[in-house]
């Protein structure tokens, strides 16, 4: 198979960064459930097409046997791209094998010419060694250029065929749609374990609506990070074990990106109440005891914050006069990566003060607001 030599370029790291969670959350607020559907969508389609067609995906979705040919084909482009590496291997190893008997004979050539004892056996054993290792790379040669040859006829034949499904695909998406009654209508996303959605109007204050929106905002923002994960380290195994292209960018972009959603979401998390804890004695307490005990603690959470938004802006700063890139081949830009530090700590002490009003006001009266401390994950 060709090798696959893309590099993702920054900016369009950072795009997909904004622009892939804006058009989600856009999708799944324009979406409708309780409307029935085709049982094929011609856009999954070529969706899947796309993005797993090697491997048959799309045959599969149209419920297709050809999903078995695509699927033979790609077991047999793994095989062969395994012995094509050790071609490669074999190939680079007789090469280094010429390079070694070609110094040898010129360090015996030199010895000859200053007379050295034996210098004329140790040149003839050079020599003979050169000789054999002659054929031995042009073999190594012949066996690399027949499984590369191999590889890529495989590829050019599933490349064929993906052509030639990607023009019959309407014509296939509407035989399946003929004999395939339409998807019964959606009554929306529901998960068993969510109990409900954190509802931002039942907040007490105006300051604490607004904070659990935007906390509300980022968390779900940040969420989609993980989709593009799916995309990214797919296409790593992908080029890795099908192309033999290793990427220098998939796990340095992906480990980031997960760095500034772990500080991102913290407020998000916060507002869910689901930050550990030690709560052995905080679940027997009652309300407003509770309350008291989280405006108490609440010293060490504000003090904790307020140190980090001042050395994470700091961080940031630093990083983005001198114009800080990772150490690694790659080179991404660190200040964007170091903004989420004091991003992340400006949400989270924004919850933490939303989250100790609302406990003054329980310790006041207890009835004044929900203290709100139960887990509720968001959907």
């Amino acid at each position: 198979m060709p090798e696959i030599n893309f590099v993702l370029p920054h900016w369009l790291y950072w795009a997909g960064l904004v622009i892939f969670p804006l058009t989600a959350m856009i999708i799944f607020r324009r979406s409708k459930p309780g409307t029935a559907k085709k049982a094929v969508s011609l856009p999954l389609g070529y969706f899947l097409l796309v993005t797993g067609g090697f491997i048959g995906v799309h045959r599969l979705y149209l419920k297709s046997t050809w999903t078995l040919v695509f699927i033979a084909l790609f077991a047999s482009i793994l095989v062969v791209n395994v012995e094509v590496r050790m071609a490669r291997d074999a190939l680079s190893a007789a090469d280094n094998d010429i390079k070694l008997s070609e110094l040898k004979v010129e360090r015996a050539e030199k010895a000859v010419e200053k007379g050295r004892r034996n210098a004329d056996e140790k040149l003839a054993k050079a020599q003979q060694q050169l000789a054999e290792a002659k054929p031995a790379l042009q073999e190594a040669q012949d066996n690399s250029d027949n499984w590369n040859t191999t590889a890529n006829t495989l590829g050019a034949i599933v490349l064929l065929l993906l052509i030639i499904d990607a023009i019959l695909l309407p014509k296939l998406a509407r035989q399946r749609n003929a004999v395939e009654s339409p998807r019964q209508p959606d009554s929306g996303f529901h998960c068993p374990a969510v109990e409900s959605e954190h509802d931002d109007s039942s907040e007490p204050y105006r300051f604490n609506k607004l904070s659990s929106h935007i906390n509300g905002l980022a968390g779900e923002f940040v969420a989609y990070w993980s989709v593009i994960a799916v995309f990214v380290y797919y296409y790593e195994v992908i080029a890795r074990y099908v192309f033999n292209s290793p990427t220098n960018w998939a796990h340095e972009s992906m480990f980031l990106m997960f760095g500034m959603q772990y500080l991102i979401a913290g407020g998000f998390v916060l507002r869910e109440g689901g930050h550990v804890r030690v709560d052995v004695l905080y679940n027997k307490m009652g309300k407003r005891w509770k309350a008291i005990s989280d405006v108490l603690t609440s010293v060490f959470f504000f003090i904790f914050m307020i140190a980090l938004l001042v050395t994470g802006w700091t961080f940031f700063k630093d990083a983005y006069d001198v114009g800080e890139v990772s150490f690694t081949e790659w080179a991404i830009q660190y200040w964007p990566i170091k903004f989420a530090l004091p991003l992340g700590a400006a949400l989270l002490l924004l919850q933490g003060i939303s989250q100790l009003i609302k406990d003054v006001a329980v310790v006041i009266n207890p009835n004044a607001a929900e203290l709100d401390t139960n887990v509720r994950p968001e959907g």
